[in-house]
């Protein structure tokens, strides 16, 4: 129990079990918060339902006439993927030199063994 406070930055202290249970506990979280995004999104299009004013949107080539609950719901889909896109690409970046730095450094302990 003495290191469950540095779980997230000490890993020698976890075994197997303890692995196992970090795990657990991380898919938990991801799947509550995308539960509660869905719920929010869910709620805001109950409470846009309500409010079925004509809104006219002019964009660069054309003009279209759209319902505001609509219109903003499909706002909210695109910034959210958008975003999704951005952060996923950051998250892959990342994660590719932290591969090549694992191989850079695994070839240089094996120099420095030699």
């Amino acid at each position: 129990m003495e290191c469950f406070a540095f779980l997230l930055h000490n890993h020698e202290c976890l075994s197997n079990t303890g692995w196992l249970v970090l795990k657990i506990i991380k898919r938990i979280f991801l799947i509550a918060i995308c539960l509660l995004l869905v719920g929010l999104f869910l709620l805001a299009m109950a409470f846009g339902s309500k409010n079925q004013e004509i809104v006219t949107v002019n964009y660069l080539l054309a003009q279209g006439s759209f319902h505001l609950s609509s219109l903003l719901g499909a706002v909210f889909v695109l910034g959210f993927s958008a975003a999704w896109i951005v952060i996923g690409g950051f998250y892959l970046r990342v994660k590719y030199q932290k591969h090549r730095l694992g191989k850079k450094l695994k070839k240089e302990t094996a120099l420095s063994d030699s």
